[in-house]
Parts: C-alpha cells; sequence; structure tokens
C-alpha cells in the first residue's frame, strides 16, 4: 500500500482578510461592483466578462495576469479584491489515485479548528471532486465519521467555490494549459463534510457560480448535491439550481433510519419520499440517485431490498449500495460482499439501477463517511 503525503504545501497567495474574492461573486454581482468605477456604461459588460473568464477559465491568482483590462483599472480592483484561494496544509494520496486535501480556512477567523476536507477522486473516462459545505456536520449519522465532529460553521460561498479552484491549480486542469478543454475534474459533488441543505444560501451561490456557462461551465446534471433528508428544501433544490440530485436513505422504515440518519425523526421517510415523488426536476433522464450504506445484520437483508423497491416505486431512481467504510471507533461492520451483490439483484430484477460503489481512498480515509478534519483526527489519537 502506498500513501504520498505532503504536509504543509504552501498558500496560493498572501492573506485576503480584507479584500473580496473575485470568485465568490456572481457574474451579476460583478457587473454591479464594476459600475462604481470609471468604465464607459457600454464596456462595463465587456469588463465583467473580461475578469469572469481570467477568473475561471485562466485560473488567475494576480490582477497582473490579465493583458487585455487596462492596468490603472486592474490596480483600482486589486484594491478590493483578490484571486487567492485557500491554503493546502496536507495533501494525501491513495494507492489508488485518490487524491485528497487538507485545506486550512484560518484566515476566516484564526481559529485552529477551520479546517476542511476535499477529495479528487480519478477514473477512466472522469474526474469527481468532492467538496464540503460545512466545518463538521449537526447530523451524527451513527455511521459517519463525519458525524462525530461538532460543527464549527457553515462555509461561505467562496470557501466552497476555492475547494474547486484549489483543486484544478492542484491539477494543473485549468483551461489556458488544455486548449482542446479536456478536463481532469468532470464532475462535482456536494458529498463532503457537512448538510449542504443546511447551509442553501451559500450553496446555492457556490453552484450558480461553477454552472455559469461563461466561465467553469459545469453542467448541472454533473453537480450533484447530497442531502439526508432536509425536507423543507428540496423542492427550491430543483427550482433555483437545478443540480442533480443524491438522498442518503441508508434504511426502508423508520426505526432504523432514526438509529442511522437522527435527522429522520424531524423528516421521516414518507415526508422524505413524498418530496422526491414532488421533486420539480424529476424524470427518466434525470433520475435521483438514493445512497445506502451496506451494513451487516442492520440494512442489508433481501426483505429490506424488496422494501426498497417498494419504497421508491413511483421514483426514477438509481441506488448507489456502498460498502460501508471502516473508521476508529465505529460499532458498525460491512455487509459481506456477497450479500450486497444478492441485494443489488433483487433491486436489478425489479427494474431498478443498484450498482455497488467500490470504494476509493479507504487507505487515507478519504471514502465515503470518512471525512474528518485531520487535526481533530490526530487528536482523538492522544
Amino acid at each position: 500500500m502506498m500513501i504520498t503525503v505532503h504536509e504543509n504545501l504552501p498558500p496560493k497567495g498572501g492573506d485576503k482578510s480584507n479584500l473580496q474574492t473575485v470568485y465568490g461573486k456572481l457574474q451579476s454581482e460583478l457587473l454591479e461592483d464594476l459600475k462604481n468605477y470609471n468604465i464607459p456604461t457600454k464596456h462595463n459588460s465587456m469588463r465583467t466578462k473580461q475578469l469572469w473568464n481570467w477568473t475561471f477559465l485562466g485560473g488567475v491568482k494576480e490582477f497582473s495576469e490579465i493583458k487585455n483590462m487596462p492596468k490603472e483599472l486592474l490596480n483600482e480592483l486589486s484594491k478590493k479584491y483578490t484571486f487567492t484561494r485557500d491554503s493546502i496544509t496536507m495533501e494525501q494520496e491513495s494507492s489508488d489515485g485518490t487524491i485528497k486535501w487538507l485545506i486550512d480556512l484560518a484566515s476566516k477567523n484564526n481559529s485552529t479548528n477551520n479546517q476542511i476536507e476535499t477529495v479528487f477522486i480519478p477514473e477512466k473516462n472522469r474526474g469527481t471532486l468532492c467538496i464540503s459545505s460545512q466545518i463538521g456536520c449537526t447530523l451524527n449519522c451513527s455511521f459517519c465519521h463525519t458525524g462525530t465532529q461538532k460543527l464549527v460553521r457553515n462555509l461561505t460561498a467562496d470557501e466552497i467555490v476555492s475547494q474547486l479552484l484549489i483543486a484544478k491549480d492542484r491539477l494543473d486542469d485549468w483551461h489556458r494549459n488544455n486548449p482542446n478543454n479536456i478536463r481532469k475534474i468532470t464532475n462535482v459533488v456536494l458529498m463532503g463534510m457537512g448538510e449542504p441543505l443546511y447551509n442553501f444560501d451559500n450553496v446555492k451561490k457556490a453552484l450558480l457560480i461553477m454552472t455559469d456557462c461563461d466561465g467553469l461551465a459545469f453542467s448541472k446534471r454533473r453537480v450533484t448535491l447530497s442531502t439526508s433528508g432536509i425536507v423543507p428544501f428540496i423542492e427550491r433544490v430543483g427550482n433555483e439550481i437545478g443540480v442533480s440530485l443524491a438522498v442518503s436513505l441508508h434504511a426502508t422504515n423508520d426505526e432504523v433510519r432514526d438509529i442511522l440518519v437522527p435527522i429522520n425523526k424531524k423528516y421521516p421517510i414518507r415526508e422524505l419520499i413524498n418530496a422526491c415523488e414532488n421533486y420539480p426536476r424529476l424524470k427518466n433522464s434525470s433520475k435521483i440517485t438514493f445512497e445506502y450504506v451496506m451494513l451487516k445484520d442492520v440494512n442489508d437483508s433481501l426483505t429490506d431490498a424488496k422494501a426498497l423497491i417498494k419504497l421508491l416505486r413511483n421514483i426514477p431512481a438509481k441506488i448507489n449500495l456502498i460498502p460501508f467504510n471502516p473508521w476508529p471507533g465505529s460499532n458498525y461492520i460491512c455487509s459481506d460482499m456477497e450479500q450486497i451483490k444478492k441485494f443489488s439483484a433483487v433491486i436489478n430484477n425489479a427494474g431498478l439501477s443498484a450498482p455497488i460503489r467500490k470504494p476509493r481512498g479507504q487507505d487515507i480515509l478519504a471514502a465515503c463517511g470518512q471525512l474528518k478534519s485531520e487535526t481533530l483526527r490526530l487528536r482523538d489519537k492522544k
């Protein structure tokens, strides 16, 4: 087993605490801001688009790298804005090629607890970036390592976008270096630390920035927001963001789900399924993904499989079966692979798709349900 670790990587710029990030604003917001500068009205839209393109196609980190805007304007903009990313404290590469970054957000308020983890999963025909939306989590899902870290705070929109820019920097995935536009990062999933729907406004803004067709231009079908089932926000995801939806289900009845996913006590399964049945963008060509972690003797019987089929019968659905990824102190055991295959076969034979997810990055605790800020993980060992 090979694990490559790089610690204390240099930040991609200086302190940004007194400046606003360009990449933390919607294009419409930049357009309004640039009206405050000495720019002819007829040029305002052009200058906004130039700044936007240099940010999200060029990946610039300094205003001096911008070549087609007046130097006087760039000098004025540099007094208010920055391109600086958050800092990487540690980079780990798994034996299977998965990369995990520990990102330090301490410049916000000088707290050692301000760290998040972001994971890149390379595959043959695509690369998926798993990003975080909160520092820690409030949901306390009993099978999830992240749930053992108390919530510190929500991430801002620029901190969410910064994770993508950091990954593009590290992977050399910018358009200027790849004129054929063959991306290394093709998909983005909000499946890292935190519950995205408990940080709805910042997540919405970040995803609208990522999917803006003039910049990063991610297809909304290639961006997936995963929720544990915060029912009142599900309709808003479809109407206001329009990305793909994934639901952490993990059980077919309230008795089991109350233990695995305690938010179920507030939003029980029937309410969650009703919200999914009425998801605004739901159709056969755009299915909802239901995540189902396979826990031995907890939720992996063939009776559970049949109940899952019945539960999702009115929803165009894909069921991701996730072999449980162990972490220190966990009370659960992964289902036997033979049982997982039988479980999958029952669902597939009923006409639903139930692929078995291949665990990635387990050796660096980068797999699904294993993320937790490294400083806290090390503290737990003491």
